[in-house]
Parts: structure tokens; sequence; C-alpha cells
């Protein structure tokens, strides 16, 4: 498609002499403007995926993707059948009977907190919970005595495994003198650490029978979480989800319980990719500037090559070369350096906050402790394809424009 010769000549152009050097600082921005743009592109598309990755797989972990909800002040008792139907359903892989209650916690000072009752062998099929242990063990789970919370949320109570605290429901014991808050010690046996800011700063388990106990629901209980394969998948199972629950409840998937959040997720993702493109843009009008300088500064040069017999077509495509080159060089700059980023994001943040002394990613903020980045091929893919794109739409008007210069007024104004 493209000769030798125009080959040649746009490599020649692209190396500036001492006279053109201001030409090759305009396409040398050019071409870093196109580079960190791609780059930047692709590292905040990952690290928007990661987010989402992270939180969905951590707070469906927990939480399950189906929540079947009992109505207010009635527990759902005889609860048996509904599990075994749930369980009975295709891809469910896990019916979790739970209880809840808000409480206030206090050790050396204190703290609201969200109860969850559990029995020990669901526990120990959550394995962000289970795995994640940090301080003490789940041997004595199944005593009625016996908690478990975040290492957040201890370090805000001022406890550690073995210590003891006490717990105070605002739904206490009538009495002739009015309502008692329900208040009862527990041992602190084991601390988790999820890497998520809102369970291990406000989550307390403990087992079934212990919250069944202490919220004075006799055999009832609260909620029922509902584990599919995948959460793409659960959404699929929700006739028969609906199906297998036959009793007055509240029934929610993960996507109506946490609506709100991952929507926000995805539009500022979208938000994102659009203000970002505009640094590939005005790279782009770099790239124009600096081809209609060189244009206009090889014009004598045109003039000679079209004496010569060289065609229109042949100096336009000269020019594009020269101007495609900075774009196609500048994005494979820009991916490599964002997914080289991408591999080591965690890695440059600790060098960057220990230089600095600042935290870059606040848990209390961000939600998890660490920097996620998931790369998504066919994202990077549409980046680069709208990067090439737009630089090699730049180098057309530049190009046209030297392909039209008249030879002989070129030459009479040297």
């Amino acid at each position: 498609m493209f000769s030798r010769f125009e080959w040649m000549m746009a490599l020649r152009y692209l190396r500036a002499r001492r006279q053109e050097g201001f030409i090759s600082v305009i396409a040398t921005f050019s071409f870093l403007g196109i580079g960190l743009g791609v780059a930047t592109l692709i590292i905040v598309m990952s690290v928007m995926n990661g987010f989402r990755a992270e939180l969905l797989d951590r707070i469906l972990g927990l939480n399950g993707h189906y929540e079947i909800r009992a109505p207010a002040d009635e527990p759902i008792v005889n609860y048996g059948d509904v599990v075994a139907r749930l369980a009975a359903v295709k891809d469910v892989v896990r019916v979790t009977p739970l209880v809840e209650g808000q409480v206030m916690a206090s050790g050396k000072k204190a703290s609201g907190a969200l109860v969850r009752g559990l029995s020990p062998n669901q526990l120990a099929g959550i394995k962000v919970l289970s795995d994640n242990i940090v301080d003490g063990s789940l041997d004595h789970f199944n005593d009625n005595n016996s908690i478990i919370l975040g290492y957040r949320l201890a370090r805000t109570l001022g406890v550690s495994a073995g210590d003891k605290v006490k717990l105070i429901s605002a739904e206490g014991t009538p009495t002739a003198f009015g309502t008692i808050p329900r208040v009862k010690t527990f041992t602190v046996d084991a601390l988790f650490d999820t890497g998520m800011f809102e369970y291990d700063s406000g989550y307390i388990y403990m087992s079934l029978k212990a919250a069944q106990k202490y919220f004075h629901l006799g055999e009832g209980i609260t909620a029922i979480d509902v584990f599919a394969t995948d959460p793409e998948h659960a959404l699929s199972i929700r006739r028969e989800v609906i199906n297998a629950v036959n009793i007055r409840a509240f029934i929610y998937d993960w996507q109506e319980s946490r609506r709100s959040f991952f929507n926000a997720l995805e539009v500022e993702k979208n938000v994102m990719f659009l203000i970002l493109t505009l640094i590939i843009l005005v790279a782009a009008f770099n790239i124009i500037s600096s081809l209609i300088m060189l244009v206009k500064d090889k014009g004598r040069d045109v003039a000679i090559l079209r004496t010569m017999g060289a065609t229109r077509g042949m100096i336009m495509r000269v020019f594009f070369i020269a101007g495609a080159s900075v774009g196609v060089v500048g994005t494979a700059f820009g991916v490599l350096l964002g997914l080289s980023f991408c591999a080591n994001i965690d890695r440059i943040k600790s060098v960057i906050e220990s230089i600095t002394g600042v935290e870059l990613f606040s848990a209390e903020i961000y939600f998890l402790s660490h920097l996620p980045a998931k790369v998504d091929p066919s994202e990077v893919a549409t980046v680069v394809i709208m990067a090439l794109g737009i630089s090699l739409l730049a180098t057309i008007y530049p190009s046209w424009r030297a392909a039209r210069l008249d030879p002989v007024e070129a030459l009479r104004y040297e």
C-alpha cells in the first residue's frame, strides 16, 4: 500500500534537523499525550472493573444472591421446609438461615454494630470470613457466649480475642417500669478481616442458637440467604426461588438490594471514560498542528518532489505516514504503560505513600483495603481502536493540504 519511498520520506521528516526542532517538540508532545491518554484510560477502566468485581465478590460472599426477609417484628418459623425447597432449586449451592439485629457493642469504648447469627457449618462455608481470621479461632463459635467480630470494630471497642464485649439491644424486656434494654456479655473468640471497611467495622457474628436466645426469637429466624453458582446466573432462577418460598416474606435479588450502589459505579466508569478521552483528543489536535507546521516548513521540498514526478497521492501518503506513526507508536507506548501499571498498582501505591507519607487509598472512603485492578481485554481493544482512529483522522486534513500544494507557488515564494 505504501511504497518504500513514502516510508523513507515520512521517517526523514519525523527526524527534525536543528532548524526544525520546534516541530519535533510538538510531535513529541503529541506522542506523549496519546500514550498517557491511552495508559490513563486503561488504568482507570481496570481499577473501576476491579472495584466492581471485588465489591461484588465480597458483598455477595457474605450476603447471598437472594435475601428472603421476614416482615417487621414477625420472625420466620418452621423454616426447615423453605430451606429444603430452596436448596433443591437448580444452581443453588447454599441456603443460610440467619438472625439479624442491631445492637450497641461496649468494650473499653462503645459502637453500634449489626449482629448476624448463623450455624457453625454455614459460617465455615463463607470463605470471606472463615479464611480471613486474623486473631483467635472458630473452635468455640457454637458456644452461646462466643462471638467473632471485624478487626476494625475490635480496634474501635479496644478489645482483642479473649476479651469480653457487652451487647445491648434496644428491643428490651417489657417490665412494670417500662422496657429494659437487653444486655448480655459475650467472649470474643476471633477477629476477621474481609478487606471491606463496612463489614470489618460493623459486623458481629454469633451462633444461630445464641442469636435466637439473645433476641428472644425462640426457634424463629429473621432472614434466609440464598447463594447461587454465580451472580449473573442467579438472576435467571428468580422465578424458581419465588416458587420455593411459599411463606409471607420479602424477596430481594442482589441487584435490587444494591442497585443504586452498582449503578453509581457504572455511571462513574462511563463518565471517567468520556472525560479521559479528551486527553487523546487534545493529543490529536497536537498532531494536526505539528503536521500543518511540517507541511508549511516542507513546502519547497514538496514542490521539488512534485516537479520530479511525485503524485499528489504520494505526497499525501508521506505526511499521512508521518502523522500516523506518532499515533500508532504513542498508542503502543500507552498500552504497555497502562498494562504495566495495572500489574504493579499496589506496589506503586505503596511506594508513593512511603515517599509522600499520605494515605492514597483510605479504606474508610473506598470500602476496600487495597487497590484492585482487573484488565478487560475488550475494553483495552476499544481504547486502542479509538486512539488509533482519532490519530489517523487527525492526519487526513494536513496530508490533504500537503497534496494540494501548487509547486509553482511554493517555489515562487522560496
